[in-house]
């Protein structure tokens, strides 16, 4: 007898689903004996924690362009999943979460793990049922499917133990209130109206100084972009999440943007007359220009986020790359090309003071240095992930991203914890490209290292070309650490802030990996050759100095006046902090010193 569990896994393997996450559970047992009977997939990946299990789903989904898919019991396991789906709902990712419940008979009862998933769900999921009948199965697959890709969020499915375990109806009995849905789904093309396209151009064709800011939604429309950016003159800024939109070796990108960006996107901001937004929702105000400063056009297939950000003289309601591509003859070619080589030459300035930086010694590994010696050693098709900690800042400010290469990380939602089930989802996606995390100690100690356990598991299918886990360990929680000082003007507080120092390198070894341990900045780049080179991931462990703060494109007067009073107060590594801070602004001062560059 098939039941529904077998039903279910069967169609959302018509979908293209051919790998689920999870962790299992007795309120998910029908859908665990239906992996095991089935000889075609899904497959079942075994993580050690349900949270990972999103994560997961939702880095499959970046990294391949499919609906992830993550499995999950009743009770505990249910609630453990919901980080992990709020970053792909904030990420504006689809994933398909299955979820179990008690038996129906029980529900109501205040039964053992009986939980009102409904409610817990419904702020998370754009389409959420629980499988009363065996007969709605197939609809609820296939409208989870459909509302996940084109809401491009989270699908629920609740299945009622005993539900799973019934027989499977195919085909619904034709009566009153049944209905027959099919598997299938298309990418609608968004076009932007024609008047708000000659408003865009109109504003655009008159602004002298055009500065663009790209986020994932222009990830399929990088060719547009650059087209759009050269003939406007125009330098591009990007958002955490749109990193590998355009790379960063042409000359007019100026990189990140905000607390973590770039002194380049800082400048062009700061003094451009004209802002263009593509797929991004970045929500900063003090980074963007000035209300006022700036005419806007913004474009997002979201119309709830046009003009949400940043008054907005034109909105365009579209595909990024369709509005792009109908926007272009409408643009008139800038000949005055002063702009573009101001926003050039500060994109050349910063790429000095990172390179000065990156190469300036401490009392331990500088981290600047970790990711500057990596950025030039990367394959050509890596994939990068990152946590969420001071290492942020030092990915997305130091790594080159080049043609071919894909990078992400939880970029709205901002939580500790995905960069490592991002980079075993994107290896197990993409087994032959290099893929590198980066993770501090407190993510790592969070969650990471129960997941090399699982990469112990599959240790075959994730050996054979680099799959790199790169941890920071300063024993600190460092970018709560500065934000203590920086934004509410207290010293740090070990209490909350220190960490224990836990041997990771020789922990991956311990399960069978690689582990390598570098605390000489010198061998910095041997470090990274070396894992790099490796047959089997690898735990590359820099110990790294946590004095180095990370610096903002410049210090707001407020950031300043209360990192100073938490100084003031006897912050324990005060003296530390003000002698590595100089340094590192020092490095800066001196790319502007006349006769520079």
């Amino acid at each position: 007898m098939a039941t529904v569990a077998d039903f279910v896994l069967a169609r959302v393997r018509e979908w293209g689903i051919h790998r689920v996450f999870g962790y299992p559970g007795d309120g998910i047992n029908a859908f665990l004996g239906a992996l095991d009977r089935s000889a075609v997939g899904p497959e079942f990946v075994q993580v050690r924690h349900e949270e990972m299990a999103a994560f997961m789903a939702c880095g499959h989904a970046k990294f391949t362009g499919g609906v992830g898919c993550c499995l999950a019991t009743s009770g505990g396991g249910a609630t453990h999943l919901l980080n992990g789906l709020y970053d792909a709902k904030l990420d504006r990712q689809p994933v398909l979460a299955i979820v179990g419940q008690q038996k129906r008979v029980s529900l109501g009862a205040r039964y053992q793990q009986e939980i009102d998933l409904v409610s817990l769900y419904k702020d998370v999921s754009e389409f959420l049922q629980v499988c009363m009948e065996p007969a709605q199965a197939r609809m609820l697959v296939d409208r989870a499917m459909k509302t996940a890709l084109t809401m491009r969020g989270v699908a629920t499915i609740v299945v009622p133990d005993d539900v799973g375990e019934s027989e499977a109806v195919v085909s619904p009995p034709r009566e009153h209130g049944s209905v027959y849905t099919s598997v299938g789904w298309s990418r609608p093309r968004m076009l932007p109206d024609e008047a708000e396209l000659d408003r865009a151009a109109a504003v655009l064709n008159e602004g002298s100084k055009v500065a663009m800011l790209v986020g994932q939604g222009a990830a399929d429309a990088g060719a547009e972009v650059l087209e759009v950016a050269d003939r406007l003159g125009a330098g591009v800024a990007k958002a955490s999440v749109g990193r590998a939109v355009l790379p960063d070796d042409l000359p007019f990108v100026t990189g990140p943007i905000g607390l973590l960006g770039s002194s380049a996107s800082d400048e062009m901001m700061t003094g451009c007359d004209t802002l263009l937004m593509v797929g991004s929702s970045f929500p900063y105000a003090e980074w963007l220009p000035e209300e006022g400063q700036a005419r806007g056009v913004q474009i997002d297939t979201d119309g709830t986020m046009i003009g949400a950000r940043y008054p907005m003289e034109a909105h365009l309601v579209a595909d990024a790359r369709e509005a792009l591509k109908a926007l272009l003859p409408r643009l008139e070619r800038k000949d005055d090309r002063s702009w573009r080589e101001t926003v050039e030459a500060n994109v050349d300035e910063w790429w000095r003071v990172l390179d000065r930086r990156a190469h300036q010694e401490f009392d331990q590994v500088n981290p600047e240095s970790v990711a500057w010696e990596l950025s030039g050693r990367l394959p050509d098709d890596t994939i990068l992930t990152c946590d969420t900690g001071s290492i942020t800042n030092w990915w997305a400010r130091h790594i080159k991203i080049r043609d071919g290469m894909d990078a992400s990380l939880a970029g709205t939602l901002a939580s500790m914890g995905p960069g490592t089930p991002y980079a075993i989802a994107a290896k197990l996606a993409h087994p032959g490209r290099p893929v590198v995390a980066f993770v501090g100690d407190g993510a790592f100690q969070m969650n990471g290292m129960a997941e090399m356990i699982t990469v112990k598991r599959y240790l075959d299918r994730l050996s054979g070309s680099p799959l790199v886990f790169a941890v920071f360990n300063n024993q600190d929680l460092n970018q709560v650490t500065w934000e203590q000082r920086a934004m509410a003007g207290d010293p740090k507080f070990p209490g909350s802030q220190d960490i224990p120092d836990v041997p990771y390198a020789e922990f991956a070894r311990l399960l069978g990996m690689e582990g390598i341990y570098c605390d000489q900045q010198d061998q910095v780049g041997v470090a990274w050759d070396r894992a790099l080179a490796a047959e089997r991931p690898v735990v590359l462990e820099f110990k790294v100095d946590r004095e180095v703060p990370p610096i903002p494109p410049h210090i707001k007067t407020g950031q300043a006046k209360k990192a100073a009073t938490a100084v003031a107060k006897g912050d324990p590594e005060g003296t530390g902090i003000v002698m590595t801070g100089m340094r590192q602004k020092l490095a800066e001062f001196y790319e502007k010193l006349p006769g520079r560059g």
